[in-house]
């Protein structure tokens, strides 16, 4: 398997994800042109992509869908409460490429498993497997539950969201107190802080490579999101460096990662 993020954050979330038999993207929050642009410089036609995976209706990820879907002849998965949002907004997806999902499903040798997260709309968190092999992504979610972590337990690779810091939301940006209580509540974006308690768990259960996800422009930065990160792990003697790997994804194409 490989996975690599070619975009994270609020201008756009794209993330490429293979195994030997299929090649798919998690969402499509960039134009057309730039997604093909990016997956042609780690080495992908578009053409050859197999499925569009979506997590939500927001426009930082469905963007580029629209064109892609249309141009390419891509079918798009999501779950059907997920498609009651986009069906007045992928209008060029073509009737025979609306897949709907409502539970785990496969493509091809890949393991597509969904799971709810707590968002302002419907939203999903995914993994992905081939027979040992986990993969998981987990963003726009207001807090973690016990069925997510749960899902996502046992996953090598994992990128999660580590959106604000708390200090800086409250203290550093003009944003209204609405917007602010919006974001650090339970059906908006994951701190820093909670972030590090998730991964926490995940390093303990077998973690071994972490992506830190859209990580919000005005109230983070993606030193202050790894420190923290670290800091927190540090409590339970898990060192990055030593026990795991953190990364941060960032609006540029990120690092690839490889399971074999």
């Amino acid at each position: 398997m490989r996975i690599v993020n070619l975009s994270s954050g609020s201008d756009g979330n794209i993330t490429y994800i293979e195994s030997d038999l299929v090649k798919i993207l998690l969402d499509d929050g960039l134009s057309c042109a730039e997604s093909v642009k990016r997956l042609e410089k780690i080495g992908v036609l578009p053409n050859e992509i197999d499925a569009i995976v979506v997590t939500h209706e927001h426009s930082d990820h469905i963007k580029g869908i629209d064109l892609f879907s249309k141009k390419f002849d891509i079918p798009v998965y999501a779950h059907s409460d997920v498609w009651k949002g986009l069906d007045d907004k992928l209008l060029k997806v073509e009737g025979k490429n609306r897949r709907q999902f409502d539970g785990k499903f496969e493509l091809k040798d890949l393991l597509v498993s969904p799971v709810e997260v707590p968002h302002d709309v419907k939203c999903y968190g995914f993994s992905f497997s081939v027979k040992e092999k986990k993969i998981s992504v987990v963003t726009d979610i207001g807090h973690f539950n016990d069925k997510i972590i749960n899902e996502i337990k046992g996953s090598q690779i994992a990128y999660i969201e580590a959106n604000y810091d708390k200090d800086m939301l409250f203290n550093g940006t003009k944003y209204p107190l609405s917007l602010k209580r919006r974001i650090a509540g339970p059906n908006g974006h994951l701190s820093n802080i909670d972030s590090g308690d998730a991964i926490d768990f995940l390093a303990l259960n077998g973690a071994k490579q972490i992506v830190l996800s859209h990580l919000s422009k005005e109230n983070n930065t993606p030193l202050i999101a790894y420190n923290s990160v670290c800091e927190r792990l540090e409590k339970d003697n898990i060192i990055e460096g030593r026990d795991i790997r953190i990364d941060v994804a960032t609006t540029q194409i990120g690092a690839i990662f490889r399971l074999k």
